[in-house]
C-alpha cells in the first residue's frame, strides 16, 4: 500500500517553521533592537530661552550635527510660544533622562513646577554646559520666592551671580572680541582642533575679578576690540566642578554669528563629548552650516 502523500509536506512545513523560529531567536539575541541601540546613545537635552541671541535657532543646528555625524541623541526644549515667553519652557521633565543638560537662557521667570526639574537635574550631579546669557538665566523680582534662582549661573557654572552683580557687564555692542587659547590649557581635550587664536563678533563679557572660581580651569581668553570703556582681558571659556559635583563647561560666547566660526563649533562639540566622559571626536566631520543673523531684542 502506498504511503499517504500529505505527510511529507507537513513534515517539511514543520521543519521550515522550526528553522525560521530558531533563526529569529538567534538574530534577536545577536542583534539588539534599534530601540536598545538608541538607548545606549547618550542623550543631550538643550534648554533654550533667550530674547537676544537666537539660541533656539543655533542650538538645533548643533544638535542635528551631533545626531547625524557623532552618534548622540538630542532633544531641544524652547520657550513657548516664542523666545520672549519668559514663563514657560515645556517638556523640562526630559531632564530626568538626560545624560547632559545644555542651557542657553536669559532672564526667565519659570514657574516653580518647571524650576523643580532643573533643580532636580542639578542635584543629580550630572554634567552641565552653558552659553553666554546663562550668566543671568533668571530675573525674579526682589522678594519673590524664586529670587534665589537669579544666581543660577553661579551655582551651575561658576559665573557671576547675575547681570550687574560682581562687576558683570560687557564692553559695548559695537565691540568685538579676539580669542586666544590660554597656554597652560593648550593640551586640554576640549581644545583639540581649536585654532590658537580667532576673532568673534560678540562683545566681551566681563566676569573678573571674582569669576570663574579659583578652582576652575580657564581655556580661552578674550580681548575686547573697540570697547566702549576701559577693558581688561577676561576668560571666555572654562571647565569646573560645581558644588553638586558635576562636570561643568561654560562659555560667554554664543552670539549667533560666533557659531559661524569653525573654532567655536569645534569647541562646542568637543565640550559635549568631554562632559559625557567620552573621547573628543578623532575625525572632525567639517564645518557646520550655521547662518543665523544677530536678531537683537525684538518684542
Amino acid at each position: 500500500m502506498n504511503q499517504p502523500t500529505h505527510r511529507r509536506p507537513k513534515f517539511r512545513t514543520l521543519w521550515s517553521f522550526g528553522l525560521l523560529s530558531f533563526l529569529s531567536l538567534f538574530i534577536a539575541w545577536v542583534l539588539p533592537s534599534q530601540g536598545v541601540l538608541a538607548q545606549k546613545k547618550p542623550l543631550v537635552v538643550f534648554v533654550c530661552g533667550d530674547h537676544e541671541y537666537s539660541g533656539e535657532q543655533t542650538l538645533p543646528l548643533i544638535a542635528a550635527e551631533l545626531e547625524k555625524n557623532y552618534g548622540l541623541r538630542t532633544k531641544i526644549l524652547s520657550s513657548y510660544p516664542d523666545q520672549n515667553a519668559e514663563k514657560n519652557i515645556p517638556g523640562l521633565e526630559a531632564l530626568r533622562e538626560a545624560d547632559l543638560a545644555v542651557f542657553f537662557l536669559r532672564w526667565r521667570q519659570l514657574p516653580p513646577e518647571q524650576l523643580a526639574f532643573i533643580d532636580e537635574y542639578l542635584k543629580s550631579g550630572k554634567p552641565v554646559m552653558g552659553f553666554r546669557t546663562s550668566t543671568h538665566a533668571f530675573n525674579f523680582p526682589k522678594g519673590d520666592p524664586s529670587e534665589i534662582w537669579n544666581a543660577f549661573g553661579e551655582r551651575a557654572f561658576g559665573t557671576p551671580p547675575g547681570w550687574g552683580r560682581a562687576g558683570h557687564t560687557h564692553y559695548g555692542h559695537k565691540s568685538t572680541t579676539d580669542v586666544t587659547i590660554i597656554a597652560e590649557a593648550a593640551k586640554h581635550p576640549i581644545l583639540t582642533g581649536v585654532p590658537a587664536s580667532f576673532h568673534v563678533p560678540s562683545w566681551l563679557y566681563r566676569v573678573k575679578p571674582d569669576y570663574p572660581p579659583q578652582d576652575a580651569v580657564s581655556l580661552l581668553l578674550g580681548k575686547s576690540v573697540n570697547p566702549d570703556k576701559a577693558a581688561i582681558d577676561n576668560p571666555v571659556a572654562w571647565t569646573w566642578k560645581n558644588k553638586e559635583g558635576a562636570k561643568v563647561f561654560f562659555t560667554t560666547l554664543g552670539h549667533p554669528e560666533d557659531f559661524q566660526e569653525e573654532g567655536v563649533q569645534r569647541l562646542t562639540v568637543n565640550s559635549i563629548f568631554w562632559l559625557l566622559n567620552k573621547p573628543v571626536p578623532k575625525k572632525w566631520k567639517g564645518k557646520i552650516a550655521i547662518q543665523v543673523p544677530y536678531r537683537g531684542i525684538v518684542k
